[in-house]
């Protein structure tokens, strides 16, 4: 699996191209806005995108899914069950305070914790994370993880919005995430990439 990574949105968001060389086939996780490299990109590597993946539904992690949801119209919307609501109200989604616009959006394919798929070869593992949204997840690929705003490098996700909470963002850290092994590479919604091992071990928040 080869993993491309986009800055998209008025805040900088970490939107993650990840794609099979061989099939060619791929998906993208965190559309936060429109992105015209990422775009062009997907074109000149001839990839072929089979799904949108959304860690939450917050509007900074939305806001370009019109554009790719126009440009891959086959591409299945997957987001986790808990984040329904979020993702249908615009104004749970602060889509207008952040993307100067309301948002709203069914996926097409509702996820549950422990749920797979597969696509271009590539299986992927659906983690319920809550915390920082009540339908939170990570996606696991491999030894890739995509943490969203669960985790971050040397940080967590914040707990100070509607729905928040810091004792279920911990508990998802603490008795989910961090059973992963040490070597599982983290690619967060923002800030850089960092691992399992390197959170457990200097991590001051958990």
């Amino acid at each position: 699996m080869k993993v491309e990574h986009f800055l998209c949105g008025a805040v900088g968001t970490n939107c993650y191209l990840a794609y099979s060389e061989e099939s060619r086939k791929g998906f993208i996780v965190d559309p936060g806005g429109s992105n015209r490299q990422l775009l062009d990109r997907v074109k000149a590597e001839n990839i072929e995108v089979e799904a949108i993946l959304l860690t939450h539904g917050h509007g900074d992690h939305i806001g370009g899914l019109d554009a790719c949801r126009e440009a891959f119209p086959k591409a299945l919307l997957v987001a986790c069950a808990g984040e329904r609501e979020m993702l249908e109200d615009s104004r749970k989604n602060f889509s207008r305070e952040i993307c100067g616009r309301d948002l709203s959006y069914e996926a097409d394919r509702y996820v549950e914790d422990g749920d797979t798929m597969e696509t271009g070869g590539m299986k992927l593992q659906f983690l319920a994370t809550p915390g920082h949204t009540p339908g939170g997840m990570c996606i696991l690929a491999g030894d890739v993880l995509f943490s969203g705003d669960t985790l971050f490098a040397q940080s967590v996700g914040r707990t100070d919005f509607p729905g928040s909470s810091w004792e279920e963002l911990l508990s998802s850290i603490r008795e989910k995430l961090f059973l992963l092994p040490d070597d599982t590479q983290v690619l967060p919604g923002h800030m850089g990439p960092t691992t399992i091992g390197t959170e457990k071990r200097h991590n001051p928040f958990v």
